[in-house]
């Protein structure tokens, strides 16, 4: 270990992602349903947001500086870095329910999640969305 940072108003800390170029970590907090957007430079907390219940898996795609939260409770939580230090919630995306996994192609942009049920019946399939494109 080559440092411990205290990650504020973060309950639960589960899932992360990073931004690399602008040296920020985007915490998922399932405790009290929460992105936190982590300073990597000056080690501090400086941006909170809420999203859907049940947060788990973050990714962000660099190349639209959008971070996606997998939600259990049935959403995609997505947020905008419109600059290092401004962030905004775009939406909660409506999907199937205990989708907490997903995956982000760069290049395309397009956002996978696998789903292991529809509307409460089991089910074994890949779901693929295209990035909507916000102002």
């Amino acid at each position: 270990m080559v440092a411990r940072y205290p990650v504020g108003k973060c309950v639960g800390n589960h899932g992360m992602a990073l931004d690399v170029a602008h040296r920020r970590a985007f915490l998922s907090c399932e405790g009290n349903d929460t992105l936190t957007v982590f300073d990597l430079e000056k080690h501090v907390p400086i941006a909170y947001l809420p999203m859907a219940a049940g947060p788990d898996v973050v990714k962000f795609d660099p190349g639209l500086g959008r971070i996606y939260v997998a939600c259990y409770s049935g959403a995609i939580s997505v947020f905008q870095e419109d600059d290092p230090d401004h962030f905004r919630k775009l939406e909660d995306f409506p999907v199937q329910r205990r989708v907490h996994s997903l995956a982000v192609d760069l290049k395309t942009h397009r956002v996978y999640t696998p789903e292991e049920q529809e509307n409460g019946k089991p089910v074994a399939r890949m779901i693929v969305y295209a990035a909507a494109v916000h102002p």
